[in-house]
């Protein structure tokens, strides 16, 4: 069984080093383990880095292509590798390296598909009493939307088996974090989460730069991954809602035309006819949805399909065609 570390970064040279030496290269009920580093077109030679530290694969952007392509990009290489467990960790020291094993636990025993970190971000002692409300607030958030109990959603330290990996598809440019959770639970995979111990930052989130557009972006992200993969619901309680508006309009207008013998108040009905028509039409669109979202589930599994067959030729020490972008090897020799 081959368990591969991979690490997204964008300019983490500074704390890499760190991170390459806290990796265990012995896990028990893994045979191999081996660690890939993916360079998001950072500028301060974090690949070089990452080469001279001894990680045994790198895969570069040539361009900074944010985080969740970044994931992507890792989650692909690792799968063309021939990696059985997949365990993704950051490269700013934040995560304890050391846990890995306890982290990959549950899979190796066949009793998790998923396992996501938990930072206990609502007592946390360096976030701030803001930030350790929005985590419990969210935290509850995600897991009405994902189905599951995953108390710290944002974690990005997790380890996926190799069956789950293959189903992941991240399509937001944002974070991969909320959408992978919001998908695996969707997916019906086994998730489990272990209680972690962070070190203290070391720099400012190049994630979160502000906090309204940190929850912008996670809110339009978890909108729209619930949305995918429950088109109708959303649009039906959408379509509900102004349907019901516009009914408490009508009753309004027949109200007074019983009590006022008709007089007036036409304006009521007029707002509540286009309301139910807005209604009936955003019933229509997730109906619409609802179809577009069965096709995706069947180019879901075709691609789920390739990857499978990709990790099956790697199994077999064959050469997959299809390559990782500027993928280099641990003495920075294209493969």
């Amino acid at each position: 069984m081959k368990l591969i570390v991979q690490i997204p970064c964008y300019n983490e040279a500074a704390t890499l080093p760190r991170v390459l030496a806290a990796i265990p290269r012995r896990v028990p009920g893994v045979d191999r383990v081996e660690v890939l580093v993916v360079d998001d077109g950072s500028t301060d030679g974090t690949a070089d880095v990452a080469r001279q530290q001894g990680a045994d694969h790198v895969v570069r952007h040539r361009g900074n292509r944010g985080l969740a392509a970044t994931f992507q990009t890792g989650l692909d290489a690792c799968l063309r590798l021939g990696a059985d467990i997949i365990v993704n960790t950051d490269g700013d020291d934040q995560y304890p390296q050391e846990r890995i094993p306890d982290l990959v636990r549950p899979i190796v025993e066949g009793r998790a598909e998923v396992v996501i970190a938990d930072r206990r971000p609502t007592r946390t002692v360096h976030f701030s009493p803001l930030k350790r409300l929005l985590h419990a607030v969210g935290g509850w958030v995600m897991r009405r939307a994902s189905g599951t109990s995953v108390p710290d959603a944002p974690s990005g330290f997790r380890a996926y088996a190799r069956e789950a990996a293959l189903r992941l598809n991240v399509v937001t440019r944002y974070s991969y974090t909320l959408e992978t959770v919001i998908q695996a639970g969707k997916e019906r995979l086994a998730v489990a989460y272990l209680p972690v111990e962070v070190h203290p930052p070391v720099r400012a989130s190049r994630l979160m730069r502000s906090t309204w557009g940190y929850l912008k972006a996670s809110g339009a992200t978890i909108v729209r991954t619930y949305a995918m993969y429950q088109p109708l619901k959303v649009f039906a309680y959408v379509g509900a809602a102004l349907c019901a508006v516009g009914l408490v309009g009508v009753a309004r207008f027949l109200y007074f035309y019983v009590t006022e013998g008709g007089a007036g108040h036409v304006q009521s009905l007029v707002l509540s006819a286009a309301l139910l028509v807005l209604g009936f039409q955003t019933f229509l669109i997730g109906l619409l949805a609802d179809l577009i979202a069965a096709n995706r589930r069947l180019l879901e599994e075709v691609l789920y399909r390739l990857r499978r067959r990709e990790a099956e030729v790697a199994d077999r020490g064959g050469v997959v065609e299809r390559q990782a972008p500027v993928a280099t090897g641990a003495d920075g020799a294209r493969p």
